[in-house]
């Protein structure tokens, strides 16, 4: 028998959970020490590892010798200070939950932290590995002969309750189109193959955590808003989020345009949320359509139940999982989401924020 490939988890909150329940998945998996400060996730954590060790802080983490890598699933603005730690004591493979920060006073830092950092750090970008977005990326291509457009719309339910409410504040998630967004942005670099030089956006908060207080201070999370990205190719994309839209069939659907024709991924939120009298949860869906010959065609693109059963992300936690562990084994030879591409995606998110403010484009210096 091999011998396991052991995780340390930082954080261990609802995300955190969902990577504990995914390596589970994966053979010759296990997580061997957990630091999480409140005491009823580590209570749900242990449930899941039954045997795992607590560590009090993330220096006592490093300390153990047992975990080959690390996973860090902490609210954002802990991610920057974690990974300067970590590369201070022991710098170990890291899998970094989204977004890799908050502040962008962090930026200029951190980079100097990686950029001499002797093991791989890969960015959790989820979205990329949806069945139904994984199969649009693929299709894409040759169904558009090349992408001009870029639509992504996501309506979904408001922002979950965290511990001690971090998520209801812009400094600590860096705003909702960084803390909720930067998937899409990379989805967008990822699909256009090419760079942002410009984005522009309208949002506001308008109907979400208004009647709530922390403090004495209301939530500032914008809940609804629309983004144009211009790209260094010439394409461009669109993101348009609503955050209380949960009744939709659809959480996602995201459309790409080109000259030969289009392609649609449809992609269900999490089945848990779906009402029980409903009937099953909806299958995602591709929708493939060319021009010439006009011959609309829907796919099913059915997801494993044991996968769906482990996250909220449509099984896509477990593939992302499936990639970082190959790079751990030698089986591959660079992450999938370098820190390059999940620090771009933040600041897509950043000048998105800040043309929501200001009412102005933002440009984007691509160096």
């Amino acid at each position: 028998m091999s011998t396991p490939t052991r995780y340390g988890i930082i954080g261990c909150g609802m995300m955190g959970q969902e990577h504990i329940r995914n390596i589970a998945l994966l053979p010759d998996t296990e997580v061997s020490v957990i630091f999480e400060p409140d005491a009823g996730m580590r209570e749900e954590a242990a449930k899941l590892a039954p045997g795992v060790q607590f560590a009090e802080s993330v220096a006592e983490l490093l300390t153990q010798d047992t975990p080959d890598c690390l996973v860090i699933a902490s609210p954002n603005h802990c991610h920057a200070a974690q990974i300067s730690e970590i590369a201070a004591i022991r710098p170990l493979p890291l899998l970094v939950e989204k977004p890799l920060l908050a502040d962008p006073d962090d930026i200029a830092p951190l980079q100097k932290v990686v950029a001499d950092y002797p093991a791989p750090v890969w960015v959790a970008m989820e979205y990329r590995y949806m069945p139904p977005i994984s199969a649009l990326l693929l299709a894409a291509p040759q169904v558009t002969g090349g992408i001009h457009m870029l639509s992504i719309r996501e309506h979904r339910f408001p922002f979950l309750e965290k511990v001690g409410d971090w998520n209801r504040f812009n400094a600590n998630t860096g705003g909702t189109f960084v803390e909720k967004c930067c998937h899409f942005f990379d989805l967008m670099r990822l699909a256009t193959g090419s760079e942002p030089v410009r984005v522009m956006a309208s949002a506001a908060q308008s109907v979400n955590h208004l009647d709530e207080t922390y403090d004495g201070k209301t939530p500032d999370i914008i809940d609804n808003g629309y983004v144009i990205v211009d790209f260094a190719s010439g394409a461009r994309a669109m993101l348009e989020l609503c955050m209380f839209a949960e009744g939709a069939r659809y959480q996602e659907e995201i459309s790409a345009v080109g000259p030969e024709g289009r392609v649609e991924a449809f992609v269900p939120g999490p089945g848990r949320f779906w009402p029980e009298d409903l009937g099953p949860a909806p299958t995602p869906l591709l929708e493939v359509s060319p021009r010439h010959p006009k011959r609309p065609e829907i796919r099913e693109v059915p997801v494993d139940p044991e996968l769906l059963a482990a996250g909220d992300h449509n099984g896509s936690t477990y593939y992302q999982h499936r990639g970082f562990l190959e790079l751990l084994r030698g089986e591959r030879d660079a992450p999938d989401v370098s820190f390059a591409d999940g620090l771009m995606a933040v600041r897509m998110g950043l000048a998105a924020q800040k043309s929501a403010e200001t009412g102005q484009a933002v440009s984007i210096d691509p160096v």
